[in-house]
């Protein structure tokens, strides 16, 4: 019988018992992007009423998983129609100028 001698003890490797801690699986986000790239197929083979319930649903996963950049953006969304409003209003603005322009300038080529 022939015996290998072995380099290392028993004592001089380097295990640890303890495994590192596990990552969580985000379960949720795996199902809105499965959800969503199933309706992208849905619509894209012209199942359009199947393909907007899957959107759907997936949408509303994503959101869930997401809560806090939710909660983030409709804080901030009040601000953004503020502006998207002022800016609408100075536009509805210029065109009432260049209306009125048209008019004096239409006045003034008709004589």
């Amino acid at each position: 019988m022939v015996v290998v001698p072995l380099s290392m003890a028993e004592h001089e490797f380097d295990f640890d018992p303890d495994p590192p801690p596990a990552r969580p699986v985000h379960w949720v986000r795996i199902a809105s992007a499965a959800t969503l790239i199933a309706s992208g197929a849905l619509l894209l083979s012209g199942r359009r009423k199947a393909g907007l319930v899957a959107a759907a649903t997936g949408t509303t996963l994503a959101l869930l998983d997401q809560q806090d950049a939710l909660k983030k953006w409709w804080l901030v969304l009040p601000g953004y129609i503020g502006d998207v409003q002022r800016l609408l209003g100075q536009a509805q603005t210029a065109v009432d100028e260049f209306s009125v322009q048209r008019e004096k300038l239409g006045n003034v080529l008709a004589r």
